[in-house]
Parts: C-alpha cells; sequence; structure tokens
C-alpha cells in the first residue's frame, strides 16, 4: 500500500513530466493583418530540438492557386524556445497559413496550425 501511495504522490507531484510544449506567442499573431512581416516567429512553453522542428508557410489567399510551401528558412532562438521564420522574399499582400511542428527537449512532439493576412 505505501508503494501505491508513493507512486500516486510522485505523479502528482511532478506534472511537468507530462506537460507537452504549448504555442504561447506568434508573431504576427493569429488571425492578425499585418503590413509586410520581416520574420514569424513562434514562441513555446518549452526548449525545443531545433533539428526535428520545423515550420512551414503557405500562401492561401489567391482563388485557383495551389498551396505550396513558399520558401523560408527556419532557425531557432538562442534560448531555444523560439522558432523563428525569414521569407526569402517579402510576402505579398494575400492571406497565409503557418503549419508547425516542434518536438521539446523532452522529446514530445505536437504540431499546429494559423493564419495571419498582409494588406
Amino acid at each position: 500500500m505505501f508503494r501505491i501511495v508513493c507512486a500516486a504522490a510522485a505523479l502528482l507531484l511532478a506534472p511537468s513530466a507530462w506537460a507537452h510544449p504549448k504555442l504561447v506567442a506568434a508573431t504576427p499573431a493569429a488571425d492578425a493583418a499585418v503590413a509586410t512581416p520581416s520574420r514569424i516567429a513562434l514562441r513555446f512553453s518549452e526548449k525545443l530540438m531545433p533539428k526535428l522542428s520545423d515550420v512551414t508557410l503557405l500562401m492561401t489567399g489567391m482563388a485557383g492557386m495551389k498551396h505550396a510551401p513558399m520558401p523560408v528558412g527556419s532557425t531557432t532562438a538562442a534560448v531555444g524556445d523560439t522558432l523563428t521564420v525569414i521569407p526569402a522574399k517579402p510576402l505579398t499582400a494575400g492571406s497565409y497559413r503557418v503549419e508547425w511542428h516542434v518536438v521539446s527537449a523532452d522529446t514530445h512532439r505536437i504540431a499546429g496550425s494559423y493564419a495571419f493576412s498582409v494588406r
């Protein structure tokens, strides 16, 4: 019985072991209408593994256009919790979708997406 109580207490006292990285901020923000951004930055709640994390930028606002990924470079900030995407050329007016997947230092993987527009 003592072992069961200790195991249960350990689980309750160590919630971070069960945590997953969460997107805590994005620039441009979700659903924002912005002037041409020079970069897209995604900040997460945990340090990331850069080689296993990636961001794809798609233009979605042109009728009849295939949603092909736009050429970008992906880097990780020095603190390790931010992915920064720098478009290869300035973004034109339209709607964009940012799709991302990240793996945190404790190997949890999550993915998501959001949209913004350039006016």
